[in-house]
């Protein structure tokens, strides 16, 4: 049995980590979140250890690797800006890390961890859960049978309603979450990047706070891309849930259907992981890049492969 500590156990994604713990057989022996709206955790793990202070956590970890007790895992929850540092805490303390995505903001930070795992002899997993999904497993193979100098035109669009508080909370801030891009995004361009290849041209036509629209060529496809958290740019048919979304991926005018099957996809990681087959540093360096240039790139004006809804910004 694996003994694992998990940062941020008060965020959204947080019960997934949870009961990936779980369900793989293992034990959650300390948590900490400066939230302490965890009672999520009763459910799971209710003799684990909690605090609100990230310098009792570490304490606590010190403590028990003074006593030979040290955590196999650290699984890293916490907000976009605060992964590497957390990363690098536990790389230190010899601890393997699984970390949500976006893994960092910054590529750089890709050659910081790097030296880390080096020096420490730990190793970074990352949870890259749509690498995992069937119906994304399928197009890929489809996608690799192709002829030739096969190229796929594709129309990805994501709008996914946001209320006032995210701009005011760590999310609207580009030097914390990355932007909408990142924050939303960084897992359709990794899956992109997964299914079609190399990415060899990346073009951004509009980007702001709530929105962000462009264009980006693979070696096996023209994308045609278009972000959103604002609820006015959602069609008549968004899905009503916990809130609104409309997620369409288009491959040739044919939808990719993957709305269902989520439900396990990051106990699987976790089970990757745990045989020795997670996915690396070097396996976010695409996604990364994308996005990062995603922010700061200039806007190409005039675009010649505009999706569809850009004219709704302009």
């Amino acid at each position: 049995m694996k003994r694992f500590g998990l940062i941020g156990a008060a965020g959204y994604i947080a019960p997934r980590h949870l009961r990936a713990i779980k369900e793989t057989g293992h034990d959650l022996v300390v948590a900490m979140d400066i939230n302490d709206s965890v009672g999520i955790m009763d459910s799971h793990f209710p003799e684990a250890e909690f605090f609100t202070e990230f310098e009792q956590f570490s304490a606590y970890i010190e403590d028990l690797k003074i006593q030979g007790k040290n955590l196999d895992y650290i699984a890293i929850c916490s907000p976009n800006y605060l992964h590497l540092p957390h990363m690098k805490f536990a790389l230190q303390n010899g601890i393997d890390v699984i970390c949500e995505k976006p893994l960092v903001l910054n590529a750089t930070d890709l050659e910081v961890l790097t030296r880390y795992e080096q020096e420490y002899g730990a190793k970074v997993n990352s949870i890259l859960q749509l690498r995992l999904h069937p119906s994304i497993l399928k197009l890929r193979e489809k996608v690799r049978s192709a002829p030739k100098g096969k190229k796929f035109d594709v129309d990805l669009t994501y709008l996914t309603s946001r209320g006032k508080w995210y701009l005011k909370s760590w999310k609207g801030f580009d030097e914390k979450s990355g932007g909408v891009a990142t924050n939303i995004g960084v897992h359709f361009y990794d899956m992109l990047h997964f299914i079609f290849g190399d990415l060899l041209n990346n073009e951004v036509h509009y980007r702001d706070e709530k929105t962000c629209s462009g264009y980006l060529e693979y070696e096996k496809a023209r994308v045609r891309w278009f972000l959103s958290i604002d609820a006015s740019h959602l069609p008549d048919n968004a899905i009503q849930g916990e809130k609104l979304t409309y997620r369409s991926i288009a491959i040739e005018g044919e939808e990719l259907e993957f709305s269902g099957g989520f439900t396990d996809l990051h106990t699987q990681s976790y089970q990757r992981v745990l045989e020795g087959q997670g996915y690396g540093v070097e396996e976010n360096r695409a996604a990364i890049e994308t996005v990062e240039n995603i922010r700061i790139s200039n806007l190409t004006l005039q675009p010649e492969n505009p999706h569809p809804l850009l004219q709704r910004v302009l």
